[in-house]
């Protein structure tokens, strides 16, 4: 680690592995004796399953306790899972709700405050310095991305360029006079804007940018290279959502991008099996859940989160590493038999030549049988053999590599839809 990085370690950053599970123990115990007392919801579930705060005695004992879900959420909307007085709550974010109602989620401002040392912390972590600048491209508004990666750099010590997403070609020049060197934004957009600044003729590695921080949807590691080649800065991940906290739940480290350390003195992680919910030992794939050890106006209990990964020691931090995700249990396409998820084709798009990487899955019905067609778009001067020749390809790879057969289209540059966003990989035609 750069002794630089070593010096800027807060306080919860330097905690040893006895002295972090102390922490976690007496922050559990509080949480669940808060939810508990505060939260109806908590209260029935935890008196249904036989069990009060005080039977957590240790952090193994937390897999006795029900789970939260989504749908936990959504059936005491707008404000049944708040465990302050309203008086109390600074601020409200919510989900798009565009498969029902929202989730809502409000924030006191104790947790207003803990959220921007977070993500202060994760962008330090990515590489950014005080005195930065960073050019924040995440949406504004409800979604907690904006104003999550806003509050927080200004926490660090940086300068804030409220970009938001949209106005593409602003963005650019934007990025071109202010000179940031520090871009948070979804691993799409970034794409969508590298391909503005090539069709402005401007090279994207002659920016200002070194350092980007992505999050908000899965992406592989083939996109790392492609980003880092085209833009020649570090590509590094952040994770978050917002039933947790919002972007700041875990990070990536600059020097090691081996995994996101997960920040433990303020979330204690598990992966259960996605079908039993039995706890995983760490190593093993399973889903994501999560309990808040310090958030006070809404804690959350064993939230099922649907993200998919693993659990690996600690390298760059004390804090155990998520593996990227690698998708989600409600994302996961069943073709004909075959689990399916946009990460593995994504990783083919990147490593077929002559072929962009913007892609697009579209799921339609044929008599009794699904169908996939994968959409992707051709490289700028692509021939008509060389678009032959990669739709041949990339049909055999994900013949070979995923194990099931699917059409694909090459279409023409700039065809397919751009991210502002959350990219939309799936369009589910079955139905229509």
């Amino acid at each position: 680690m750069e002794s630089d990085a070593t010096e800027l370690l807060d306080a919860g950053e330097r905690l040893g592995p006895e002295a972090l599970r102390a922490v976690q123990l007496e922050r559990l115990r509080t949480t669940l004796r808060h939810a508990y007392t505060q939260v109806p919801f908590y209260r029935k579930a935890f008196d249904d399953a036989g069990l009060r705060p005080e039977d957590c005695r240790s952090p193994a004992d937390l897999a006795r306790f029900p789970f939260t879900t989504k749908a936990d959420l959504r059936d005491n909307y707008p404000f049944g899972m708040f465990a302050v007085p309203q008086s109390q709550v600074r601020r409200l974010h919510a989900s798009s709700g565009t498969t029902g109602r929202p989730t809502v989620v409000g924030y006191s401002d104790r947790d207003l405050s803990l959220w921007a040392d977070l993500v202060a912390r994760s962008i330090r972590a990515a590489g950014g310095r005080p005195g930065h600048k960073v050019h924040v491209a995440y949406g504004y508004g409800l979604f907690t991305g904006g104003l999550g990666a806003h509050y927080g750099a200004e926490r660090l010590g940086c300068t804030v360029i409220p970009a938001s997403g949209g106005m593409t070609s602003r963005q650019v020049q934007l990025i071109n006079d202010f000179r940031p060197e520090v871009i948070m934004v979804t691993p799409s957009y970034l794409l969508t804007l590298l391909d503005e600044f090539e069709r402005q003729g401007i090279d994207p590695r002659t920016t200002s940018l070194k350092v980007g921080i992505f999050g908000a949807e899965p992406w592989t590691e083939q996109m790392r290279h492609e980003i880092e080649e085209r833009f020649a800065l570090d590509a590094v991940d952040i994770y978050g959502l917002s039933e947790v906290l919002g972007p700041g739940v875990a990070q990536e480290c600059v020097e090691t991008k081996d995994g996101l350390h997960i920040w433990e003195d303020h979330f204690y992680p598990e992966v259960v099996d996605p079908l039993t919910g039995e706890v995983l030992p760490d190593g093993e794939e399973g889903e994501l859940v999560f309990t808040t050890l310090t958030k006070e106006a809404m804690p959350v209990v064993r939230y099922r989160t649907r993200d998919l990964t693993r659990l690996l020691p600690g390298t760059a931090r004390v804090f155990r590493r998520m593996e990227r995700i690698t998708g989600r249990s409600d994302d996961m396409v069943i073709l004909r038999g075959v689990n399916l998820f946009p990460t593995q084709v994504e990783e083919i798009v990147l490593r077929t030549p002559g072929v962009a990487p913007h892609f697009q899955l579209r799921l339609t019905r044929e008599g009794r049988m699904d169908a996939l067609t994968v959409r992707a778009e051709a490289r700028p001067r692509a021939t008509t053999a060389e678009r032959e020749a990669a739709a041949v390809s990339l049909a055999q790879s994900v013949k070979d590599g995923i194990g099931v057969s699917v059409r694909v289209e090459i279409v023409d540059p700039e065809t397919l839809e751009r991210s502002v966003g959350k990219i939309r990989r799936i369009v589910d035609l079955r139905e229509e």
